[in-house]
């Protein structure tokens, strides 16, 4: 068993929980921003400009959920450690790096998206649903990652190395 195989795959998982993450806070605390101007003129838009507000926090979510489905894979959540070459090591290392740049990246970008639907909301209220479907298009990005990673993640899981 290696060691530094086990590591590589640790690094995948944590990676892809503390990048997702951290773009979500930033995309997060950017529509925070501009939904509490809004929220300060109007405070009967909160609930619309809280759902524009949430919608780049999935991501850290998706994040979350690839490094749990690689830690279980590779036994460190809910049993002992597999065994683990170095090249399967860096395969789930590989795995998980979908999820963590995409993440990264779309989370950023849907926050953007977010703050221009939250101005959009504070002058037409009445454009909520429309609103949401901006940041909503960024989010199929982290989607299409997030199943990536999964797919690759179990495909590692299922090899012999």
């Amino acid at each position: 068993m290696s060691t530094l195989g086990m590591a590589l795959a640790i690094l995948g998982a944590a990676l892809a929980a503390c990048l997702a993450g951290a773009g979500s806070a930033v995309g997060v605390g950017l529509a925070g921003q501009a939904a509490a101007g809004v929220v300060t003129e109007d405070p009967n838009k909160f609930s619309k400009v809280l759902v524009l507000q949430l919608l780049p926090g999935t991501q850290g979510i998706y994040g979350l959920l690839v490094a749990f489905i690689c830690l279980s894979n590779i036994g460190i959540i809910g049993g002992a450690p597999a065994e683990m070459s170095l090249v399967k090591g860096a395969m789930y290392l590989a795995a998980c790096l979908p999820m963590a740049i995409a993440g990264y990246v779309s989370a950023c970008y849907q926050g953007r998206a977010s703050v221009a639907s939250i101005g959009l909301v504070a002058k037409k209220p009445d454009q909520f649903g429309k609103s949401m479907i901006f940041p909503a298009m960024v989010e199929t990005y982290a989607i299409l990652a997030l199943l990536v990673s999964i797919l690759a993640i179990m495909g590692v899981g299922n090899a012999s190395f």
